[in-house]
């Protein structure tokens, strides 16, 4: 294995790295309040980013996700990435690919996603020549994006966390398109929690049969909420009434975008907790007790170690999830070994970071408290450390052993 950026992979970290840094500002954050700092994407957007992500794979988008997450930038890139530009990329049709890719590329329009986590699935499928699919779908529990928060499953349309698919199959689906083709549908349900859904023009939704569908969230059938949730990102709740649905994938796209975006999103986290531990190493350098720097407590230091360990776990287990992906390589169990990380580890890291602050650490309005605030969200959006660790132990036991 060798995580070496390419020049294309390093060229464009440093470009996100100057652009997020410069822009991603204390006091432009605190303007954002929830939403998301338009100029930013705007700036990111012009540069390229995107499009930077799709041509330097998922080990390029890992390192941009992390200069994202060091600076807490209020933008859904890499959520349009994983959901909309990677998802087209590697599962849409060539007409797909074709129409939704340059949208998603410069930013005029941005992709979330609502995964549901599990469920029981009820199909009736008609053959006929004018055939419509129904695909009934009740979720037991809908997670945000990558399953995390979970909400019982009701039985109407309107109930949370049921999600009903149906899908219209014509005469030219059933000339032999395939999977990948475009199937259209009709979507009901409630996901309660979908992150940067409020920013949104398309949505990626999950339902508990494991087919991906794209919706609208401008289209009939379709209604957002604002939701505030522990970070700022921009969130909403998901309303969906025969909503018109575009399939996307065929057999497997489930699995692999989400093990996409769970290795994106521990990108995410890597670059959270590295800008939590540059901070808590700026102030106990800085701050003095008795004379001398925070930093020659042998405490602090003991405290600090271990955050940079499990910030280098983090990032070393997303890059290898990543790099098995670019390499064509089965990923999905080390995409659960780098989401596990990235909960388990990233709360220790960010509550380390706040702590070694001091009482400063229990300001609100300290820059160091919004990397606590997304180091919980991404641990509730992973869906958890003991959630992903039984996936994980569910999954090797399937497997056996090599």
């Amino acid at each position: 294995m060798d995580f070496t950026p390419s020049e294309e992979q390093a060229a464009a970290q440093g470009l996100a790295a100057r652009i997020f840094g410069d822009l991603s500002t204390h006091d432009r954050l605190v303007a954002a309040g929830s939403g998301t700092d338009a100029g930013l994407w705007k700036e990111i957007c012009a540069a390229g980013l995107p499009g930077a992500a799709e041509e330097t794979g998922l080990l390029g988008l890992v390192l941009l996700a992390e200069e994202q997450g060091r600076t807490t930038a209020q933008v859904p890139f890499v959520a349009s990435c994983v959901y909309g530009l990677l998802a087209v990329a590697e599962h849409g049709t060539d007409e797909q690919r074709e129409r939704l890719l340059p949208s998603f590329r410069d930013g005029t329009e941005v992709a979330a996603g609502a995964f549901p986590a599990g469920g029981t699935v009820h199909a009736e499928v008609d053959t006929g020549p004018e055939a419509d699919r129904g695909l009934h779908a009740e979720a037991d529990r809908v997670p945000d994006a990558d399953g995390g928060l979970h909400a019982q499953a009701g039985r109407g349309p309107e109930a949370d966390g049921c999600l009903h698919a149906e899908a219209d199959r014509g005469p030219a689906a059933e000339a032999g398109r395939g999977p990948a083709a475009e199937e259209g549908g009709r979507l009901s349900g409630v996901v309660p929690l979908v992150p940067w859904l409020r920013d949104a023009t398309h949505v990626l939704v999950a339902a508990a049969d494991r087919s991906l569908w794209f919706v609208r969230t401008a289209g009939p059938g379709v209604v957002t909420e604002s939701v505030e949730t522990t970070a700022p990102w921009s969130a909403g709740r998901l309303v969906l009434d025969g909503a018109p649905g575009e399939r996307l994938g065929g057999s497997g796209a489930y699995e692999a975008v989400l093990a996409g975006a769970r290795t994106a999103f521990a990108g995410v986290q890597a670059g959270v907790c590295a800008g939590s531990l540059a901070r808590a190493v700026e102030h106990t350098g800085t701050r003095e007790q008795f004379g001398r720097p925070l930093s020659t407590n042998q405490a602090v230091l003991l405290r600090a170690a271990d955050a940079y360990m499990d910030t280098e776990a983090i990032r070393v287990t997303a890059y290898e999830a990543a790099w098995r992906h670019d390499e064509g390589l089965p990923y999905v169990e080390q995409a659960l070994t780098s989401a596990w990380w990235a909960s388990e580890a990233g709360r220790r890291v960010v509550h380390a970071g706040q702590h070694l602050h001091g009482g400063t650490g229990a300001d609100l309005d300290h820059p160091v408290h919004r990397h606590f605030l997304w180091g919980r969200q991404l641990d509730a959006h992973l869906g958890g450390s003991g959630t992903v660790l039984q996936e994980l132990g569910e999954l090797l036991v399937k497997e056996g052993p090599e």
